[in-house]
């Protein structure tokens, strides 16, 4: 059985995804924080089982016992909770709305939960629903038992909405304002749910009560119910879509599903992610890591969302998150920069740079809607970490070689957000006039997270001046921002050898402790930010006095018990995650140290990263519910795992290399949109040989620590020489180290 799977793993390589990874969560404790989204790759619409009540960000649980209902979501996080939702149950016996009275018991062993399909055993109704979807509509397939009190209940939420019934066409249209910030004031989803059986029964509901034969209802929180009689294993299908346009483009968008019948609408979908995912082909003989990979690539392909649809004339409109308008062209929402710059969107300019490149279009859109990029866009500007991402996000595209959009006002945007913040959001950069004026965000204007802020800055700074040198654009204009680049050697103490927040007046912070959370940092501490220096390691080198009190800066992270510094605030998950993983002060459930097990290639140990990067594949991945050590984060956490495991990962986004890691597999094939073919084999490769003995690429011998983006978009083919034992000769003169500004 183990090869006739393994054999298929090339064909078929959604048949391995399991959307329930990291649904095992909750406040307190992040195992992924994710839900089981099933959809299309990057689609507008998703949808998931709702286990949790009317407004829970943690919408699906896997220790969940009932389910309420199956809710459209546009939720990109727990935390950031959702907007454009509404749900649908199928129920039986007596006439009920109430999301708790309609909830039923389910059993995992009797659900089926694929990318492309969801299927569960309703137990209480004795109704089996399954759902299968497109990028902007879905079908249901609802089997029920014999009755004349068979329902379908229609859920648009609270905080607003509106619901009609339409007999005469079995038929249900309406809309739900629901939302948790980031749209403007004329936001609506509007929604249409088509029937195939005419109602015996109709009732708008409002406020939870139920009115019989009333056709039309809104409030704050309004609903349907429908019903009719069926016989045993009688199957009724609902066909849905929604559209944040109109209701026109509702009914519009419910033509994706065409005349298709729902067993065709799901081996469509099982295609289109075969398709995408085929891309890329691994062989394994362990198959808990063909499932792992499969998994994370099928995150790796969900955000940023589609938030555009297709108009009567086939013209790509949207309406906007920024200004309320609809207009023309390509949107994208539901990603935090902060995490995605990191890897995500690397991974997409290499597998898939078509969609990055529409991508790109929507950032020029949202820049001209509303005069600034999004850093954390949900779907319109929110307030959510820090940082001006969306500089790398722009400049590797471009450094990567992406074309056929607006590049100079893009370029306008990124110089425009460097120097100015937009209030109430996280775009621009907050505390800008201290950071421009000191060359760091100091710790006593009343700006939080400060040390963190400078150090993603400077690197911000060094992304648009890259840009700009590849722009040619004169250095009058970018010298600037390449004299700030080095602004993180301004928050570094040189007896801590970490970096440290300090005053206006250029005095640190006394009551420094490396471990405390927060505060000066975020999401972490000054361990986990002190390496935040993407695109100068060597500089950062230098200041701690050379690679080896370098690194044992980097080898001390995994030594500090992980229960250090959980008194320097309230309990927070992230503390929670790193301690339970016992691996000291590496917090790879949030992102600033996730690159950092990298940075031994480039200081003098490449073996140390080898060594760690299995760790952290062995250890904190799964496929199991409980298959991440934190949040996800929109597909980030994923995409560290496909880049880790194909066997090198992108450190510095904006250059145009990848530092080397170890291959998990024994062979991968990577499919270009050019057509080029990258091919790596590692012979000897098994769970002890987690080290590099050689490396060759196209059949010359390579000591460098790092590949390029030509050398991969060329076609490659890249062959490792495993061992048990690490290779200490090799990738340690400068030559083989990757680039650092302090080089140029």
């Amino acid at each position: 059985m183990l090869y006739s799977l393994q054999s298929s793993a090339v064909k078929n390589p959604v048949d391995y995804v399991s959307t329930l990874v990291g649904t095992q969560s909750k406040f307190e404790l992040s195992t992924g924080n994710t839900y089981p989204a099933t959809a299309l790759p990057w689609g507008m619409n998703f949808w998931t089982p709702q286990t949790g009540k009317m407004g829970d960000g943690w919408a699906y649980t896997y220790d969940a016992d009932k389910i309420r209902g199956f809710k459209q979501t546009h939720q990109p996080s727990p935390w950031m909770n959702d907007y454009g939702q509404f749900a649908i149950m199928p129920v039986t016996g007596g006439l009920v709305f109430d999301q708790d009275r309609r909830a039923s018991w389910f059993s995992h062993k009797a659900e089926v939960a694929k990318p492309y399909y969801y299927k569960v055993y309703l137990a209480d109704h004795d109704v089996t629903t399954e759902l299968a979807p497109t990028e902007r509509a879905a079908m249901f397939r609802f089997t029920y038992p014999e009755t004349k009190n068979a329902y379908v209940i229609v859920d648009a939420f609270d905080k607003g909405s509106y619901v009609k019934v339409i007999p005469e066409e079995n038929k249900i249209i309406g809309y739900s304002t629901k939302n948790s910030g980031g749209v403007p004031e004329n936001f609506k989803n509007y929604f249409v749910i088509q029937f195939d059986k005419p109602f015996t029964f109709l009732s708008a509901v409002s406020e939870n009560n139920i009115l019989p034969n009333e056709t039309e209802a809104k409030g704050n929180h309004t609903g349907a119910v429908i019903g009719f009689a069926t016989q045993k294993g009688e199957i009724v299908h609902a066909r849905v879509a929604s559209s944040f346009i109109s209701p026109e483009q509702a009914e519009l968008n419910l033509k994706e599903l065409g005349k298709n019948s729902f067993d065709q609408l799901v081996a469509n979908g099982r295609e289109v992610w075969n398709r995408e995912m085929s891309k890329i082909e691994v062989e394994d003989d362990n198959i808990d890591h063909l499932r792992t990979f499969y998994s994370c690539l099928y995150r790796s392909m969900l955000f940023p969302r589609s938030f555009y649809e297709i108009d009567a004339k086939g013209q790509v409109m949207h309406y906007s998150p920024y200004n309320g308008e609809v207009r023309p062209g390509y949107m994208f929402t539901d990603t935090g920069f902060w995490d995605t710059f990191r890897c995500l969107f690397p991974f997409l300019n290499l597998m898939y740079p078509s969609m990055n490149q529409k991508m790109q279009e929507g950032l020029v859109n949202a820049y001209k809607e509303s005069g600034f990029l999004p850093e954390w866009a949900s779907p319109g500007h929110r307030d959510c970490m820090v940082g001006n991402n969306s500089a790398s996000v722009v400049a590797d595209a471009y450094i990567k070689g992406l074309r056929g959009y607006d590049i100079e006002t893009l370029w306008e945007a990124l110089k425009h957000g460097a120097n100015a913040h937009l209030s109430g959001t996280a775009s621009g950069r907050l505390g800008y006039e201290s950071y421009n004026q000191l060359g760091y965000v100091a710790n006593n204007i009343g700006i939080g997270q400060n040390v963190a802020r400078t150090l993603e800055y400077a690197y911000n700074d060094w992304a648009i001046y890259t840009l700009g040198k590849k722009l040619g654009k004169p250095e009058s204009e970018t010298d600037i921002y390449k004299k700030r680049a080095l602004n993180y050697k301004n928050v570094y103490h040189p007896e801590h050898k970490l970096m440290v927040g300090k005053n206006d007046k250029g005095v640190f912070n006394p009551k420094f402790d490396a471990v405390d959370w927060s505060g000066e940092f975020c999401e972490g501490n000054s361990w986990h930010w002190s390496f935040c220096v993407f695109h100068d390691p060597q500089g950062l080198i230098n200041l701690m006095g050379g690679k080896k009190e370098f690194n044992t800066m980097m080898d001390s992270v995994f030594v500090i018990p992980g229960r250090q510094g959980m008194e320097s605030r309230g309990m927070i998950h992230e503390m929670r995650e790193m301690q339970v993983m016992n691996m000291g002060q590496y917090a790879h459930g949030n992102q600033p140290i996730q690159h950092m097990v990298y940075l031994y290639n480039y200081s003098g140990e490449p073996w140390k990263a080898q060594y760690w990067i299995r760790e952290i594949m062995n250890k904190l991945y799964t496929a199991g519910p409980d298959g991440y050590c934190g949040d996800e984060d929109n597909g980030q956490t994923s995409a560290w795992y496909v880049f880790s495991a194909l066997g090198f990962y992108p450190v510095c986004p904006g250059t145009d290399e990848y530092i080397i890691g170890t291959p998990l597999f024994k062979s991968a094939k990577l499919h270009l949109e050019n057509g080029k073919t990258i091919t790596i084999k590692a012979d000897n490769n098994q769970l002890a040989n987690r080290y590099i003995k050689e490396m060759k690429v196209n059949g010359k011998s390579q000591t460098r620590n790092f590949l390029t983006h030509d050398q991969l978009t060329k076609g490659a083919n890249i062959q490792f020489q495993m061992s048990p034992v690490p290779n200490k000769q090799r990738g340690i003169t400068e030559k083989d180290v990757p680039y650092s500004l302090s080089f140029e």
